[in-house]
């Protein structure tokens, strides 16, 4: 993509306000030397149609945040099969009579548990939760090629929903119960998608982990699984903002994203 002035793009959501995506995506701008605008609107499910409608052609493209993710899908004119597949949708590509969507969360998720050893033939794996972040953590991985995938939900039907995902995916899932066991903690992969303080309940049992641990929340932090993990095989949801940022970058600009750059640029404390 040529380097030219006067492109912009943006991260929408509501509440917005908290969001770092500016703060990584001036970054790669500056380290790439272009010369384009990011900001964050606050915009909600029902104005998002609207909003995007008024962009012209200076726009590179849009990150999404919630609650816009599922409500993409109306504005899309093409979806990528991964984003269709787990209806979750936090990036909007112009293609000239219409937006793309994609999702860069499942590379997020990829590429930190890279960072803690887990790249491939994964044998079995927790996952705690079940919203869409859990389903963009079922097609991560099927990409890693895990074997079997065990699913711990407060809400009994969407993680059975999300056993019917993962068997989309040529996955082996089963739901069990909401009630920590030290066996569970055994799996060579634990992914919390749980909010916060809601890990507080599987973090007894977190001292016989032996595997890695990628929990999405960042604030605070550590959480309290983080916190009771035996092993420094920890991503957090900062490493999983920073990699679907990066994937956003090289799909907006072209280039390869400077992650280095994009990783310093954040505060030390995201509290």
């Amino acid at each position: 993509m040529a380097n030219n002035k006067g492109k912009q793009a943006a991260v929408l959501g509501s509440p917005i306000s908290h969001s770092l995506s500016p703060v990584l995506h001036r970054a790669a701008y500056a380290a790439l030397g272009l010369d384009w605008r990011y900001n964050a609107f606050d915009v909600s499910e029902k104005q998002l149609s609207p909003f995007v409608d008024s962009l012209d052609d200076t726009w590179v493209g849009l990150s999404l945040t919630m609650p816009l993710k599922e409500v993409a899908f109306e504005v899309t004119s093409s979806v990528d099969d991964v984003a269709m597949r787990i209806r979750s949708i936090n990036t909007l590509l112009p293609t000239g009579d219409g937006w793309h969507g994609t999702n860069t969360d499942v590379f997020g998720i990829v590429k930190s548990l890279a960072d803690v050893g887990i790249v491939s033939g994964v044998e079995s794996a927790l996952l705690l939760g079940a919203g869409a972040t859990a389903r963009s953590a079922i097609a991560a991985l099927a990409q890693l090629n895990c074997r079997e995938v065990s699913i711990a939900a407060r809400r009994s039907e969407q993680a059975h929903a999300l056993v019917e995902l993962a068997q989309a995916f040529d996955l082996t899932a089963q739901v069990i119960a909401w009630e920590p066991s030290n066996s569970q903690m055994l799996h060579p992969v634990v992914i919390s998608t749980l909010p916060g303080e809601a890990g507080q309940l599987w973090a007894d049992s977190a001292h016989h982990a032996s595997g890695a641990l990628l929990d999405a929340s960042y604030h605070p932090w550590p959480t309290p699984l983080a916190a009771q993990w035996p092993n420094s095989r920890i991503a957090s949801g900062r490493d999983m903002l920073v990699w679907q940022a990066t994937e956003q970058v090289r799909l907006m600009t072209g280039q390869l994203a400077p992650v280095e750059a994009m990783r310093i640029s954040l505060p030390v404390s995201s509290d």
